[in-house]
């Protein structure tokens, strides 16, 4: 995962990534790699949702 990656980039390719595998136009190969890359794009947007939670938390705190 690039530094740069922001959660909307990763949400937009992540929704490319579905459309691919949805249309099974791609081979078994080709299948793994995007499920792969889908995978660590699902995590990463789950963490940035989580920090976001963690940081509006500790705003409401103070």
């Amino acid at each position: 995962m690039s530094n740069e990656m922001t959660y909307e980039n990763a949400v937009k390719r992540l929704e490319e990534i579905v459309n691919m595998l949805e249309k099974n136009e791609v081979t078994l190969d080709e299948s793994m790699k995007l499920f792969e890359e889908g995978t660590k794009l699902s995590s990463f947007c789950n963490e940035k949702l989580t920090n976001a939670k963690q940081k509006i938390t500790e705003i409401s705190k103070d």
